[in-house]
């Protein structure tokens, strides 16, 4: 996996969706936007230039507020998994949003590990089917090499626990739906990745955008190779959404949808 880190643009890509493109790995796919407007089309993996050294702040957000013309409280699991990952959404579209949303929502700190996290992703997100020991281990591999890059990048110990106050953080905050059917959707999510590296330390902070794709398994939403494939498909000769915070008026011309709280 951490061979694949190079065809996307920054650690926080890898960072926010690991678990699913270590499988898509596999299948000698990369469906990934990195940090910055404009980052590289889908493609498979190693089509891409080299990777930034390291996730740059790719926006500065206006001093004006814009209301977003789009706003949804997606819908919460049923329950709570044995990993601590909330399943089990509605089976609708924007059950299948906050599904792929909490499969790219991850926080690093304290004792919890890059490869903890995500190992529950995977475990907890990732469809049967895509799931094998060979993936698993390239899910562990990859996180353990990438983790240490994030440390020495913050100016923290590679593999030890993060000090008091430090932490990196990513969670969806906009989405954009391609194509919808009862049992898969495609969609574009936007994602905002912050790191600190300890209770003084200066928060940092960029934005990634992520094509991915989820279909419906059992009872819950998940992560499918397959459904990803289709995406790639949806999306083909669209212009690829803008990365803006919600706020900001191109976030609405982009075309994103912003999340709430659901209650």
């Amino acid at each position: 996996m951490g061979r694949t880190r190079s065809a996307w643009k920054g650690k926080s890509v890898w960072f926010a969706g690991a678990a699913l493109a270590a499988v898509l790995a596999l299948t000698g796919y990369a469906i990934f936007s990195g940090d910055g407007d404009g980052g590289d089309a889908p493609g498979k993996v190693g089509s891409s230039s080299s990777a930034a050294a390291d996730p740059k702040p790719s926006y500065e957000q206006p001093e004006d507020w814009t209301d977003p013309q789009r706003w949804a409280a997606l819908p919460r699991g049923k329950r709570t998994d044995e990993r601590g990952s909330e399943v089990e959404f509605p089976h609708t579209t924007e059950g299948a949003v906050a599904a792929l949303a909490a499969a790219n929502s991850s926080v690093i700190e304290d004792t919890t590990s890059n490869v903890d996290e995500q190992l529950r992703l995977y475990y907890s997100y990732v469809a049967k089917e895509d799931q094998s020991e060979a993936a698993a281990e390239r899910v562990e591999l990859g996180s353990i090499d990438n983790g240490k890059a994030i440390s020495r990048e913050m100016g923290l110990k590679p593999g030890a626990p993060m000090p008091p106050g430090a932490y990196m953080r990513s969670h969806v905050v906009g989405f954009k739906v391609i194509k919808a059917s009862p049992d898969q959707v495609s969609v574009w999510l936007l994602s905002r990745v912050t790191q600190k590296a300890g209770e003084t330390a200066e928060e940092k902070g960029s934005y990634t955008r992520l094509l991915l794709g989820a279909k419906w398994e059992g009872a819950d939403w998940k992560l499918s190779v397959d459904a990803s494939k289709a995406a790639q498909q949806d999306a083909a000769g669209e212009t690829e959404p803008k990365m803006v915070a919600p706020g900001d008026a191109a976030f609405n011309a982009a075309g994103w949808t912003a999340i709430r709280e659901a209650s």
